[in-house]
């Protein structure tokens, strides 16, 4: 088995990312549809590059997210800037496979990730920062539950325009509200 279920959700799971991901995140993260999304337009990600992330960030919070059926990798998320003493972090989160954009898995990713972060690594809060442009990005987010609380204006340069960055964020008493996760 390459995948091994961490988090398990109706239709998919996370689990650890390992070295031999490195070819298909080095794909996803030149792919202009991703790497505009995330941040990472500008960098030129190598294989070479991809390997050496994994190796070193092997402890790190980040996970490939799975289809149970078939054990197909299609996105990733984790979270960084994790800070365990004052309890928040950071998170990522895309789907690479571009035909399975608009589905849920994003979302049922990010309920797994959060449930993670507030139940078992104990934070109060997690946030994101998420680009004007991602309008799909945005309403996911509202809908997990996240809210905006700040915004730095004209700070993402892409295309010849300028974007905002917008900051969200999600409180663990907010995210007890939220009709809890059910796993099968």
């Amino acid at each position: 088995m390459k995948y091994i279920p961490k988090l398990i959700g109706n239709r998919l799971y996370l689990s650890p990312l390992n070295v031999d991901d490195a070819s298909i995140l080095t794909k996803w993260l030149n792919d202009k549809t991703i790497s505009e999304n995330i941040g990472v337009d500008n960098m030129v990600i190598t294989l070479e590059n991809e390997k050496e992330w994994l190796k070193h960030n092997q402890n790190d919070y980040n996970f490939g997210i799975v289809l149970k059926e078939g054990d197909e990798l299609i996105g990733c998320c984790g979270f960084s800037h994790v800070d365990l003493v004052h309890r928040n972090a950071s998170v990522i989160i895309f789907i690479g496979n571009e035909t399975l954009r608009g589905m849920g898995y994003g979302k049922e990713a990010l309920k797994l990730l959060l449930e993670y972060g507030f139940n078992s690594l104990n934070f109060n809060n997690i946030m994101l920062k998420v680009y004007s442009f991602d309008v799909n990005a945005l309403k996911l987010y509202e809908k997990v539950g996240f809210k905006k609380f700040g915004i730095r204006r004209q700070a993402y340069y892409l295309k010849g325009k300028f974007y905002d960055e917008i900051y969200m964020e999600i409180l663990r008493d907010e995210y007890k509200e939220i009709e809890p996760y059910i796993y099968i």
